[in-house]
């Protein structure tokens, strides 16, 4: 991911130095807006940046008599990451030389988590579990096509 990063780096730059610092916040501020957009319903859709699908939850066991299935056999619970990805957590940050996408406060640890696969505690006090890595935050073919329309179109709308 870095390489990737770093030839859209290098591509942009020549591109960006021409602009004023003023102009070059803008810009990144708009991408940033655009990319978390798109970030949002790439994980709303539950997908990799490589188009696969998230590895599912594990199934819950029945508690308290309490229906876990409906009628077609579809397991009744909230969206994955639904909270998580809205503007609230994923947060935005731009300057002249550069954007950030990532996630603010006590959900950053939960992102993480999850972003890299990690060992964390179900709840406070309760077992400890491996969850499988489910990639919150990446750049898709879509992405940096994102990123070069809008970098051609803030610089032509400058001519």
């Amino acid at each position: 991911m870095t390489d990737e990063l770093q030839a859209v780096e290098k591509w942009a730059g020549a591109l960006l130095a021409q602009l004023a610092p003023a102009a070059r916040r803008k810009v990144m501020l708009d991408i940033a807006r655009e990319l978390r957009r798109s970030q949002q319903t790439r994980i709303a859709a539950q997908r990799e940046p490589d188009g696969t699908a998230y590895t599912p939850r594990k199934v819950k066991a029945q508690k308290s008599g309490k229906k876990l299935r409906g009628k077609r056999g579809r397991i009744k619970r909230a969206a994955m990451f639904a909270k998580l990805r809205t503007a609230r957590y994923m947060q935005v940050e731009a300057t002249p030389t550069g954007l950030a996408i990532g996630f603010a406060g006590r959900v950053a640890r939960i992102a993480r988590v999850h972003q890299f696969g990690e060992v964390d505690r179900v709840s406070s006090g309760g077992p400890e579990v491996r969850y499988p890595a489910r990639v919150l935050l990446g750049l898709t073919d879509a992405d940096r096509g994102l990123i070069r329309d809008q970098l051609v179109q803030h610089i032509t709308r400058g001519l």
